[in-house]
């Protein structure tokens, strides 16, 4: 794998990328939650991982990879700057998440999330809702507050980022309640759509933010946000395909929680488009209306039969390859170049 290894005692492997970027944010994590109100602050903590409900630290809490305020890290790194200028930014968009993750669960009605109880369901609807809104407050105050000439251009990125994170969500929600089959079908180029934005305007964004403020100048900071615009297609590609088939061990949710849901999920759609046996049972199946318990199953196999998890594997592949010639469009310092070419490929290959 590209960018294994240590480069002058740098852990250049992504395990060891994702680690030291961790470990650089973590202190200014730590504060900006600490800026919360107390018990909102306590809800946060226990959805970072780094708590129970009882706000005791938590051993067996997990703070999830930090791929966001890494590829912030990395997106300064990238252009000549030092990786702790892009603290605020990592800070902002790790925020974004959670707060994301603690509302999308509620939307979803999903009772899992990290192998724990979600918050909504440790502490109630009502008081994870206060969570997350919390928490985008004080991601948007944390990146507002910094010192510096690049700030005004860093808050413009993040809020525009915001709007196209909520019409992705938005737009999944909807296509929910669309038919499987007929002219109101969910089209490839919407799913994408929804992806790009629900997925891939927050990583594109991470990274961009990285950039814009290391100083570097509109054309760089275009091509990295195209960069992680696509491989936010390929992430949600895998996430799609894990949620379906992805051990419930691994990923800390549900098994074939995606299709009780009834999401538009890319697998799905891939597999009905073809015109095989299995396609064709599917979707009569899926018209039906039923997927509950044993069902799921059954439809989860007709989707692998039908093609849709390999035909999600070559799509995630190709935005890989799109991500990857975006950032070669842009003059990057090896080092973190390199890492952040094993840090996507790391991504795509990924189980959780």
């Amino acid at each position: 794998m590209a960018g294994a290894g240590t480069s002058g005692g740098r852990d250049s492997s992504p395990a060891g990328v994702l680690e030291r970027c961790r470990e650089l944010v973590r202190p200014a994590l730590v504060d900006a939650v600490g800026r919360l109100h107390p018990w909102t602050g306590e809800m946060a903590a226990y959805a970072l991982g780094w708590a129970d409900t009882a706000g005791q630290p938590d051993p067996g809490g997990s703070e999830g990879k930090g791929v966001r305020q890494a590829l912030a890290v990395l997106g300064a790194e990238a252009v000549g700057a030092d990786g702790a200028d892009a603290v605020p930014g990592a800070v902002a968009v790790e925020l974004v998440h959670t707060f994301s993750l603690l509302h999308d669960d509620i939307m979803d009605a999903d009772t899992l999330r990290r192998q724990r109880p979600a918050v909504w369901k440790a502490y109630g609807t009502g008081p994870a809702v206060l969570t997350g809104d919390a928490l985008l407050a004080q991601a948007v105050a944390s990146l507002a507050e910094t010192q510096g000439r690049h700030t005004a251009a860093a808050v413009r990125l993040l809020c525009r980022t915001l709007n196209a994170l909520v019409s992705g969500q938005a737009q999944d929600l909807r296509f929910e309640h669309r038919p499987w089959s007929g002219p109101g079908a969910v089209a490839p180029e919407q799913y994408r759509s929804m992806a790009e934005h629900k997925t891939g305007s927050l990583l594109g964004c991470a990274i961009a933010l990285g950039a814009v403020l290391g100083g570097a100048p509109d054309r760089t900071v275009t091509a990295l946000d195209r960069a992680g615009r696509h491989l936010g297609l390929a992430f949600q590609a895998v996430d799609d395909i894990l949620g379906i088939w992805g051990d419930p061990a691994v990923t800390g949710k549900p098994v074939h929680a995606d299709l009780r849901q009834g999401k538009k999920t890319y697998p799905v759609l891939a597999a009905l488009a073809g015109d095989s046996r299995a396609a064709r049972e599917l979707g009569a199946l899926l018209d039906s209306g039923r997927t509950d318990g044993g069902t799921a199953e059954h439809i989860a196999a007709l989707v692998d039969e039908a093609g849709g998890r390999s035909a999600t594997r070559d799509e995630a592949r190709r935005h890989l390859e799109t991500a990857r010639r975006a950032l070669g469009e842009a003059p990057l310092r090896h080092t973190a170049a390199r890492e952040l070419d094993a840090l996507f490929t790391h991504l795509l290959d990924r189980t959780w």
